[in-house]
């Protein structure tokens, strides 16, 4: 007689708030799950690109959504084209100085291949090859229950109107 046994696991899809980051400067890690509760856009970048200017949508964005819970977090990446050369002090120095960025930043990580920070490994995982950033300055939305919920290639700008609708459609 052969019996058959099933058995039922709740699945919990891992979130988005599980990572943590190293900062750009600071001594404390960049802990996703302080932000619970909060809007989070993970924007990778880079200093010496074509969409370096998208900086300056960002730290708008920064001032005009973050009392309302979103948090806007830059991960510097050299991955594409060799557009982040600088040291963390040396891109620090040029993100405060020519765009006054006052969002988190991150340490210099790859976003992209086998030794991508364990983030974009995850979200290239749950979006696929479409949803992988191809550029500098891939954006991705997570709701406030730690959800990532959307991407936005590079070429979306950070004031359109597709992001700016995502982030409060969020947000409320």
């Amino acid at each position: 007689m052969t019996m058959a046994i099933f058995t039922t696991t709740a699945y919990t899809e891992e979130l988005a708030t599980n990572f943590v980051f190293e900062p750009l400067i600071h001594a404390e890690p960049i802990n996703l799950n302080d932000f619970k509760g909060r809007v989070i856009l993970i924007v990778n970048t880079a200093s010496k690109c074509g969409f370096t200017g998208q900086y300056e949508g960002l730290e708008k964005l920064h001032q005009d959504y973050h009392e309302q819970g979103l948090v806007i977090i830059g991960v510097p990446s050299n991955d594409f084209g060799y557009q982040e050369p600088g040291s963390n002090k040396s891109i620090s120095d040029f993100c405060k100085i020519n765009y006054g960025v006052s969002f988190p930043m991150t340490s210099k990580y790859s976003v992209r291949g086998k030794d991508a920070h364990p983030f974009y490994k995850w979200a290239r995982r749950k979006f696929g090859f479409a949803g992988a950033p191809k550029w500098n300055f891939h954006k991705y939305l997570i709701n406030r229950r730690g959800e990532l919920v959307n991407f936005f290639h590079s070429t979306t700008q950070p004031t359109s109107y597709r992001l700016i609708k995502a982030i409060e459609d969020s947000l409320n």
